[in-house]
């Protein structure tokens, strides 16, 4: 198997959907469809069960799921430690959530424009780890939301966003204009995997205990809300499907955009680049 067709098969497996794991892997769907079905053939086992509603992962797909993340952090984590030994000038940026946010894209033009000759490397994370890789070894800064555990790191807060209840549009309370946390106990929500850091757990399920579905991306906590009926939360200002709504909540403390780093780091393009995110994300 080649790192290139584990990535394709994880970015299918995050978004269960062919063409929005295509346009994420800026290709298109053809090619993807037969690196898929090319490593069924190798796996000799279907990896996805598909439906005339969509694509679900099977259980040995699920079972590949884990593996292949597994071993693409590794090689991410080896790529990172070989271009440190080599001393080239490179910053690994682990960004959590929507890559469109306005931030992201004033913060990569200025960073650009004022380190043209560095090497910025991305990598885009699921809703399993706030942090993006950054505990692990993986990148160098994060640009992630807030809370989670901050122990040995340095937080820098970007900007705050309200938070809202994500509904199916025709949910009754997906009609009203404000909610409060306790009008949605009898509810069911999205859940993250076992280990996910539990102050960031708690937060995205409103201070409490919660039942319903595990999820690991958008994608699927978007498809839980649609075909589950599941409620959670998301900060406001994201487009979202015609089928879905998202209703402010008046108690739920904002969400904070932050960049983080590991704390005694002295490398100066952390510091250049936290310094221009402050600058593009208070615009």
């Amino acid at each position: 198997m080649e790192l290139r067709t584990l990535r394709y098969f994880v970015a299918v497996a995050e978004e269960l959907h062919f063409g929005r794991a295509a346009v994420r892997l800026h290709m298109s769907q053809p090619p993807l469809s037969r690196a898929i079905k090319q490593l069924e053939a190798e796996v000799g086992a279907l990896l996805f069960a598909r439906s005339s509603s969509g694509i679900t992962l099977t259980a040995v797909g699920s079972v590949l799921f884990d593996e292949a993340r597994a071993l693409l952090d590794h090689a991410d984590r080896v790529r990172v430690r070989v271009s440190a030994a080599a001393g080239a000038a490179i910053i690994a940026i682990g960004i959590l959530g929507d890559g469109t946010d306005p931030g992201v894209s004033r913060l990569a033009a200025a960073y650009r424009r004022t380190h043209p000759g560095i090497d910025i490397r991305v990598r885009d994370t699921d809703l399993t780890d706030p942090t993006c890789g950054l505990r692990a070894g993986l990148v160098d800064v994060a640009l992630t939301r807030a809370p989670f555990d901050e122990t040995a790191l340095t937080v820098r807060a970007l900007r705050t966003d309200p938070v809202g209840v994500v509904l199916r549009a025709d949910d009754p309370l997906a009609r009203r204009d404000g909610l409060r946390l306790a009008e949605l106990s009898d509810r069911r929500w999205f859940q993250f995997p076992p280990g996910t850091d539990p102050v960031w757990q708690s937060y995205w399920n409103g201070g409490r205990p919660r039942e319903g579905p595990v999820v690991r991306a958008v994608q699927e906590c978007l498809q839980a809300v649609l075909w589950n009926g599941t409620v959670g939360l998301a900060p406001l200002g994201h487009d979202l499907p015609a089928e879905l709504a998202v209703v402010p909540l008046i108690d739920m403390p904002p969400s904070r955009v932050v960049a983080v780093w590991n704390e005694g780091d002295t490398n100066p393009l952390i510091r250049s680049f936290v310094e221009t995110a402050t600058t593009a994300y208070r615009r």
